[in-house]
């Protein structure tokens, strides 16, 4: 990007971030003359922004309100973000948007320089996205909830617990929080009359009931901190503990703290309490800690460890100690 339209790029960011500026406090900002100000705002009236002038002694200037916007500016480091952003999209758990981003990258290719659509195409041509399995969630479930916690507006659904009871409720919505490739929504159940957090892979007609409210306290430092604390609190099917043979620090540094709880037993050893509806799930989330370890219970989840390691010594084949020299 040119000085000039790094230039406009700012300029045009103040102007978004508030209702009015003076030409002056434009100049001040920007560190320029008011005059490679007017030129600057007549080139973004080139360009199609809106931008009104304000009468007065030192004149301002503003976005015009309710005007359809021509598309945004972006510096090299905004859209390789956003490229980024949308080739690893497959991984965002969200219905369909694979495609839509494919699509919207497509778009974003055909208007950018040809330096920076380079850089760009190199990345789509040597990243690839490991599929992975597991319930999504609808883009419009996601918007009409977002926009229900924006507005402060009461939200309905239907809702199919974890042991497949089904219900209707009615909560006051407060954030939606994406854990790995689960969404969850935190709310207000009058109902239960307590915080919730709702699967959002397990609901089902969403829709804002008319109602507005006085927005709640959160009980935790924000709605992150309350699904991990909820996740880690929650009950579970199977419910394990082990002994790793590593350090608590080292572990703690592997595993996110919704996993579960680390109490160090001496320098190279820590106690690991975790949990899970799925114990072949719980059986790999330990595996694949890559250390020793002695499970004490539950007894199902050692059964199911010697299951698994037969497995995969079948899958490796015969071990050979001597193996002749590769041809060439």
């Amino acid at each position: 990007m040119t000085t000039t339209s790094s230039r406009l790029l700012d300029l045009l960011a103040l102007l978004q971030a508030r209702r009015g500026w003076s030409g002056p406090e434009l100049a001040d900002r920007l560190e320029v003359s008011r005059r490679t100000i007017r030129r600057d705002v007549d080139r973004l009236r080139e360009l199609g922004y809106p931008v009104e002038s304000l009468a007065g002694p030192a004149g301002g200037y503003r976005l015009r309100a309710g005007t359809a916007m021509p598309p945004l500016l972006l510096d090299d480091d905004e859209a390789i973000a956003i490229a980024v952003g949308l080739s690893t999209a497959a991984r965002a758990s969200v219905t369909g948007i694979e495609e839509t981003a494919v699509r919207a990258l497509v778009k974003l290719e055909q208007v950018l320089p040809s330096h920076l659509r380079r850089r760009v195409r190199a990345l789509g041509s040597a990243t690839v996205a490991l599929p992975v399995g597991g319930p999504t969630v609808d883009p419009q479930h996601l918007t009409v909830i977002a926009a229900a916690c924006r507005d402060s507006e009461r939200l309905r659904f239907a809702y199919r617990s974890r042991e497949g009871t089904d219900s209707q409720r009615e909560v006051e919505p407060h954030s939606l929080v994406n854990v790995g490739r689960r969404w969850y929504l935190v709310a207000w159940d009058g109902q239960r009359e307590d915080w919730r957090t709702f699967r959002v892979d397990r609901l089902a007609r969403p829709a804002p009931s008319g109602t507005r409210f006085t927005p709640r306290t959160l009980p935790a430092a924000d709605a992150a901190a309350y699904v991990e604390r909820s996740l880690r609190g929650a009950p579970h099917r199977y419910e394990a503990r082990v002994t790793l043979h590593a350090a608590a620090e080292e572990i703690a540094g592997r595993i996110p703290a919704y996993w579960g709880t680390i109490e160090e037993r001496d320098a190279h050893s820590c106690e690991f309490r975790t949990g899970d509806d799925d114990l072949g799930w719980l059986a790999v989330r330990i595996a694949m800690l890559g250390v020793d370890f002695e499970v004490h219970e539950p007894p199902e989840l050692a059964e199911h460890l010697r299951l698994l390691a037969g497995r995969l010594r079948r899958a490796a084949g015969p071990s050979r100690r001597h193996r002749p020299p590769s041809p060439g």
